[in-house]
């Protein structure tokens, strides 16, 4: 049996049973993928032997077959997305922008569940199947972040998946009652302790000693916003290394942004990746503005995980971001100076298989024996799929059962 999508059929309507025909995958061989009951259990090279039967069939012919895409980083509960246009209300400062978050918040009715909803739609719609939200906790807005992206995940949990981190974003000691709100937040389902600059909020030895006991307790993982740049951020990263080594946290510590590293030159570069490959810190960026962004070459090449996401996406803080992780890919590889298909298809695994080693601790890619996740676009390669960032042909998510 064949059959002919219209072009933007999306994940929203997951998948029992497929056959995809003759597909260009991501390292360019030809091949033809069978999904039984949401499972991809067959990827063979072209032609498979076994493509009879009665499954439907999608001609992959002049398609790429890409991953699902991994949301890294992000702010569901900031989002504006999907609502009539809000001006930009900060100044170009940090300390502006802070004060017009804190002060506009509850006036524009943030957090906002349609728009995380209609942010979410997109965002599956456009092939991103898994996502790290950091939800802002204070005694301001207590858990209520907290619990309205919870509860809008939950809607679409059929076709995204969505992991909370509790972000202290108003200060950590310089807000009492933050980080019991934050423990609270654990115990309402966040994964992951979230945390910003520390040299800001008092001793930044401190400041992470709190912030790692909140998640060794907890059994939580840790990701942490650094944007101090020069010896600055750097001592931050050493003091993030040190305790991840101590506390045998590999493989559960993230740091997002990374700055300083903008201010090293190529040797620096290399020493810095090794340290945290051998501590097991990934690293994940945005590529935010002119801010510098971090060498994925460099550090994927010395073993460091590396995840992509768009930071904030419609809000107070900037009003840029579409929710399309495939377009963030190209502008990430963009802002990296990569031309090479080579270079380009780096950021792709970043935004793929990296971020969802960061988030979940498994592999991605077109795996057989899981849950099928991916993406078909109108291209000739995976490089091409990344500068072009194509409407999609289908996104193809197995429905759980």
């Amino acid at each position: 049996m064949t059959t002919d999508e219209e072009p933007g059929h999306t994940g929203l309507d997951p998948v029992d049973d497929l056959r995809i025909r003759g597909v260009t995958c991501v390292d360019g061989r030809l091949r033809d993928l069978t999904i039984e009951g949401g499972v991809l259990i067959r990827a063979r090279v072209s032609p498979d032997g076994a493509v009879g039967g009665s499954l439907p069939v999608l001609d992959g012919r002049g398609l790429v077959a890409l991953p699902g895409l991994v949301e890294a980083h992000c702010h569901l509960d900031k989002t504006l997305f999907g609502r009539p246009w809000v001006p930009h209300l900060a100044e170009d400062s940090l300390t502006s922008r802070v004060t017009t978050d804190r002060t506009h918040r509850a006036r524009l009715g943030i957090p906002d569940p349609i728009a995380m909803r209609a942010l979410l739609a997109q965002m599956a719609a456009t092939g991103t199947s898994l996502v790290r939200s950091h939800t802002d906790v204070d005694p301001e807005v207590g858990l209520l972040g907290i619990e309205r992206v919870r509860d809008v995940a939950s809607e679409v949990a059929h076709v995204i998946e969505v992991q909370q981190v509790a972000f202290p974003q108003h200060g950590l000691h310089a807000n009492p009652g933050t980080l019991d709100l934050m423990a609270a937040a654990l115990a309402e389902g966040a994964q992951v302790v979230g945390g910003l600059d520390p040299t800001s909020d008092g001793d930044a030895r401190d400041y992470l000693d709190a912030i790692f006991a909140l998640a060794e307790r907890h059994g939580a993982k840790v990701d942490l916003h650094l944007h101090a740049r020069g010896d600055v951020g750097l001592q931050e990263l050493d003091l993030v290394i040190e305790r991840t080594k101590t506390l045998h946290m590999a493989g559960r510590v993230a740091v997002s942004h990374l700055y300083c590293v903008g201010d090293l030159d190529l040797d620096g570069v290399r020493a810095l990746a090794d340290k945290l490959a051998s501590a097991g810190v990934g690293v994940v960026t945005a590529a935010p503005y002119s801010f510098p962004v971090p060498p994925i070459r460099e550090l994927m090449a010395a073993g460091v995980v590396v995840g992509c996401g768009h930071d904030g996406i419609r809000d107070l803080w900037g009003p840029y971001g579409t929710g399309d992780m495939l377009d963030r890919t190209r502008h990430i590889a963009m802002r990296s100076g990569y031309r090479s298909d080579a270079d380009i298809e780096l950021v792709l695994a970043a935004a793929t298989s990296g971020g969802r080693r960061l988030l979940v601790g498994e592999a991605g890619g077109i795996v057989e024996g899981r849950r099928a996740d991916l993406i078909l676009v109108p291209s000739s390669c995976a490089a091409e799929a990344v500068v072009a960032a194509p409407p999609r042909r289908r996104v193809v998510r197995g429905r759980l059962r």
